[in-house]
């Protein structure tokens, strides 16, 4: 079991174990919650890590599931009283996919696909600004100013290689020439993941249009591990909601697919060329 700084992160993974606990002991989660005497929904919640959990339901459910270890479970309880700390994002009061935000606060590598726009985590301020404002006009510009703020306080990571981490994305060309903002901001945002993308933790790698069909054709998705031996988890970024893939049968498919992706885009060195050579298409005259 991973042991992660990150109170999200911890809240997470400290279910996942209480699931995997749980069903160890042959137990279904409705009896579970009758013979607790709490709600069913409860107890998929704490599972989910959905909902705060106190050390003292941590030693009853241990207690339940036959659990004889004293050390593991001391170990579980301390992990979700350090759950209960609260991560900086909150701060700013209900930002969107805020799970994800303590999850990438904590993880030691992210693979991720992109192929619309560019990475959260690779935008510059002006390009941030312009996405979040052209994607969601529904929200009124003080949200706005608040996700822009959230977004390049993420990016703090990527940007100092003193506290780094492993960051590789695959990026489809159409993101490359899908204007966001102006041809001026796309220029700087483009000449940005140029200069980035040669950082020793940092990997960009540009899949063509010429490369055809590929598995990424469903969507973005990003796989997050949080330690060298941590098989990690797979999020699917939606609109209105995100999903966490942890089982290893819904994992694995991505893991092909990224490989799939890594190998059909092109080599890092010839996607910083391709990059450059864009800069030049949005440098022409309209």
């Amino acid at each position: 079991m991973a042991a992660n700084g990150s109170p999200t992160v911890r809240r997470l993974r400290l279910g996942a174990e209480l699931r995997r606990l749980r069903r160890a002991s042959g137990m279904t989660s409705h009896q579970v919650a009758s013979l607790l005497l709490v709600s069913q929904s409860k107890i998929s919640l704490l599972e989910t890590g959905r909902r705060a959990i106190n050390p003292r339901d941590v030693r009853d459910l241990c207690e339940l599931y036959g659990v004889t270890d004293q050390s593991f479970v001391a170990s579980l309880m301390r992990m979700a009283k350090e759950s209960g700390r609260q991560g900086w994002w909150v701060a700013y009061g209900d930002v969107p996919y805020g799970v994800f935000v303590g999850m990438e606060t904590e993880a030691v590598s992210i693979h991720s696909y992109e192929p619309l726009v560019m990475p959260g985590l690779l935008q510059t301020p002006a390009y941030a600004e312009a996405v979040i404002g052209e994607t969601n006009p529904h929200i009124t510009a003080e949200q706005a100013a608040v996700r822009l703020e959230v977004r390049l306080r993420r990016q703090h990571r990527a940007h100092h290689p003193a506290r780094p981490f492993r960051l590789w994305v695959v990026l489809d060309e159409s993101a490359l020439h899908r204007t966001v903002g102006t041809a001026d901001v796309m220029r700087e945002q483009l000449e940005f993941l140029d200069r980035i993308s040669a950082q020793p933790h940092i990997t960009v790698q540009i899949l063509p249009h010429a490369a055809g069909a590929h598995p990424g054709v469903s969507g973005q998705f990003s796989i997050l591990t949080f330690s060298d031996n941590d098989a990690g988890v797979v999020y699917l970024e939606r609109f209105t909601s995100d999903l966490y893939l942890e089982k290893p049968a819904d994992r694995q498919p991505y893991h092909f697919m990224y490989d799939h992706l890594q190998a059909q885009a092109l080599a890092p060195e010839q996607s910083r060329q391709f990059i450059r050579d864009t800069v030049r298409i949005h440098a022409r005259p309209s």
